[in-house]
């Protein structure tokens, strides 16, 4: 019997599922939005509701294993998200897998999604081949994920590269996590959008909340930030080169720590924007480099379903017939 397998990635805007083959070819997907309200168990709901759509639409009669993407700190041994910024109504830990397990049937491992992407990345995308890689993810916040050694890093807390709170500015602007000065609080989406409200209402002018009502929108997105750019948005202009500043010099201090070989850059923003944006970050962090030009950096390569594949990889590895020589993440 095959085993088919589901990847989920759970973005503060957005939840993508996959299924796949045991040989991770996607072969059913599905979409939906993530829940403003209702906490821990609506995204529950939401995330039992996608992963039927999606194996409905493999047709296949059950999955037997999924592998979980998710914001914030994660319990890897225990599957419990123990912090959650960027998820809405998520104040307290929560046993994510456990409960997912209990309702689908399946075997459940969940991760950082960023960590996630990175193991898609690192197995199917533009990290293959490499052995010390950072990921850095441009979303809703900003995460990372580290790779050394071709082992994708945990720590023991499960908290290995979240450089979105690297401090870029000293006293800076406050970040959705509490503190100030995260590189999160400058090229984060949310923070972003937060800012452009403020100056909104200080009477700048600006086509972004335009945009993002003509599409039926309530948030920034990252396709809304692209069309604003795409027409010239002076406002959406200054935010991006803001985000692009503290990201070469935040980026550029995590590699003079662990002299990675090369960055990817990846998550919604990082996708949408594409190479104009990973080449204008690329040149911001040549001033801060330590070993100037040490690391190349690199578009992510499986766009919107890195989260997602990187979930069906990890799934891979709780299959009772994963194939050998496949490293686990540690």
């Amino acid at each position: 019997m095959s085993l088919y397998l589901a990847g989920v990635d759970v973005g503060g805007t957005k939840i993508q599922v996959v299924v796949t083959s045991p040989e991770l070819d996607v072969i059913g997907e599905s979409r939906g939005p993530t829940p403003t309200n209702g906490g821990p168990p609506a995204v529950v709901d939401a995330l039992c509701t996608l992963l039927e759509e999606a194996r409905l639409a493999a047709e296949v009669d059950r999955l037997a294993a999924i592998g979980v993407g998710a914001p914030g700190t994660i319990e890897k041994a225990t599957g419990v998200v123990a912090r959650s910024p960027n998820l809405a109504g998520w104040m307290d830990p929560f046993p994510l897998g456990p409960e997912l397990g209990r309702r689908t049937g399946a075997k459940v491992t969940v991760d950082n999604d960023v960590h996630a992407g990175m193991l898609g990345e690192l197995r199917l995308g533009a990290a293959r081949g490499l052995r010390d890689v950072l990921g850095v993810w441009f979303g809703t916040g900003v995460g990372g994920a580290v790779v050394l050694d071709g082992v994708l890093r945990s720590g023991p807390h499960g908290a290995c590269g979240e450089i979105g709170h690297v401090c870029v500015r000293i006293g800076g602007r406050r970040c959705g996590c509490g503190r100030r000065g995260c590189l999160e609080a400058y090229a984060g989406r949310a923070s972003m959008e937060r800012r452009a409200r403020r100056l909104l209402a200080e009477g700048r002018r600006t086509d972004l909340f335009r945009i993002m009502e003509h599409r039926g929108l309530d948030h920034l997105t990252s396709g809304v930030f692209a069309r604003a750019l795409a027409a010239g948005d002076d406002l959406a202009q200054d935010l991006i080169d803001e985000a692009v500043d503290a990201a070469g010099s935040g980026i550029a201090s995590v590699v003079n720590v662990l002299d990675v070989e090369a960055v990817v850059i990846g998550g919604g923003l990082g996708t949408r924007l594409g190479e104009p944006f990973v080449s204008r970050i690329a040149a911001a962090m040549q001033p801060h480099l330590f070993v100037s030009g040490g690391a190349r950096v690199l578009p992510a390569g499986l766009g919107d379903l890195a989260g997602a594949l990187g979930g069906a990889v990890a799934a891979s590895e709780l299959a009772p017939d994963r194939r050998p020589g496949a490293r686990r993440a540690g």
